[in-house]
């Protein structure tokens, strides 16, 4: 980037000015006093190379996608084959193999040994966030169908994050995300604590006794809450929230978007408890971090609740882009990746390391926390007073970590070399001993 300053259209420095820089708007940023974005020219493997020349190690896999690292030759392959046949065709009254097959197989993958499993129908949408807003639709029309009206409401928990669109931000912690500035256009959803302990697990019993009848369904990031503070939890909260969700008659909502497809070192997170959600939600790594798509899968009494000859009780919902042809071919390579490579022992590797390389963080001041699961490492700051800084100093190491909130965290592609991992945790020991 030139850094030079612009005054164009009434916007003064510090700014930043490249062919089109101008005119995009940058996620998570204040434009005004942001660091100029860092131009990228290609990627591979685990590595970002940059206009300059330089080349970054990604610590984070491009926020949590690019699971088998960027440009894996099989999922490029796929989907050139599939860009010479089909980019793309409606999905309303029109149907493609790529889609069909892909879900086929997540039914199956979403499948465990030790539970009957019916989570077997497959709505696709193009975001994660979208993948949430179907299925609070699904959870209010599954009671409105069946001629309850009163149940509209979703309960879910403080630390929670399930997205930036509207109905998401209403189930996403209402005082510790994004979302403050949106109070009085979201819906007023019932937000509490996770029931971690038997005061907590109480106070949920008690509120669930007063709303039980107002509620539709609970929502919650199974294992680790993701952006909210990549905060973790017990599998046994699975346990007592489906439990609850069966004394109260609620559907359970598992958003596996941060967690699926082997995060937490199984699977789906859901996996490691002997529990089923009765719809849950994919995206993130789903493509292989390639191109967008998402899934909202449900168990089959939510899908009946739509069957129907009545057209009002179809599920209103149809993104233009909904199982597009080429994000359905890379998600099919995606799982042949997961079925021929050993991903899940890669990502029980990654664990191994991140707990001896990060441990000694636990020695430094003003750190609260160091905290492994899976292929999730975190380092818990007392606060970080300057984010952008902190940023920019790891991009001086040659890596990309993009810390949040009060913590620093890695959340590698699962084929990351050794050399490489070391590299990440270097940094961040040496970055965090200088604070």
């Amino acid at each position: 980037m030139s850094g030079k300053a612009s005054k164009n259209k009434g916007v003064t420095a510090p700014y930043w000015y490249e062919p089109g820089l101008g005119r995009i708007w940058l996620p998570y940023a204040q434009m005004k006093t942001a660091t100029p974005p860092l131009a990228v020219t290609g990627t591979n493997g685990a590595r970002i190379t940059l206009a300059d020349g330089r080349e970054l190690i990604d610590g984070i896999a491009s926020w949590w996608t690019a699971c088998h690292g960027y440009n894996h030759p099989h999922i490029r392959a796929a989907v050139e084959r599939q860009l010479a046949q089909m980019p793309h065709v409606m999905f309303g009254g029109l149907v493609h193999e790529p889609a069909l097959t892909l879900a086929d197989r997540l039914t199956a993958t979403l499948t465990q040994d030790n539970l009957a499993c019916d989570l077997d129908r497959v709505f696709f949408s193009d975001s994660g966030s979208v993948a949430v807003e179907v299925a609070l639709k699904m959870a209010v029309q599954y009671w409105r169908n069946r001629g309850v009206k009163s149940r509209s409401r979703i309960v879910a928990f403080n630390g929670g994050y399930h997205g930036d669109t509207t109905g998401a931000m209403s189930v996403s912690d209402p005082e510790g995300s994004f979302h403050a500035a949106f109070r009085g256009l979201l819906p007023q959803q019932i937000v509490v604590d996770l029931p971690t302990d038997q005061a907590s697990a109480a106070a949920l019993a008690e509120t669930l006794e007063r709303h039980a009848d107002e509620v539709a369904a609970i929502i919650v990031e199974p294992l680790v809450q993701g952006a909210g503070g990549m905060r973790f939890h017990a599998p046994r909260i699975l346990e007592t929230l489906r439990a609850i969700a069966d004394r109260y008659e609620l559907l359970l909502i598992f958003d596996e978007i941060f967690t699926g497809f082997g995060r937490t070192g199984q699977m789906f997170a859901f996996q490691e408890a002997a529990v089923l959600p009765d719809i849950v939600t994919l995206s993130k790594a789903l493509t292989g971090g390639t191109l967008p798509l998402a899934a909202t899968v449900a168990r089959r009494k939510v899908f009946d609740a739509f069957w129907s000859d009545d057209p009002v009780q179809a599920l209103m919902h149809g993104p233009t882009f909904m199982a597009n042809a080429l994000a359905c071919a890379a998600a099919n390579a995606s799982l042949d990746l997961f079925e021929r490579e050993p991903r899940l022992q890669q990502v029980a590797k990654i664990s191994d390391a991140l707990r001896e390389g990060l441990e000694p963080c636990r020695k430094l001041h003003g750190v609260n926390d160091v905290r492994i699961k899976g292929a999730i490492g975190v380092v818990e700051l007392d606060r970080i007073n300057d984010l952008d800084a902190l940023r920019r100093r790891f991009i001086a190491e040659g890596v990309f970590i993009r810390p949040f909130g009060n913590i620093v965290y890695l959340t590698p592609a699962f084929t990351i070399g050794e050399g490489d991992l070391n590299r990440l945790m270097d940094a961040i020991r040496r970055v965090l001993a200088e604070r």
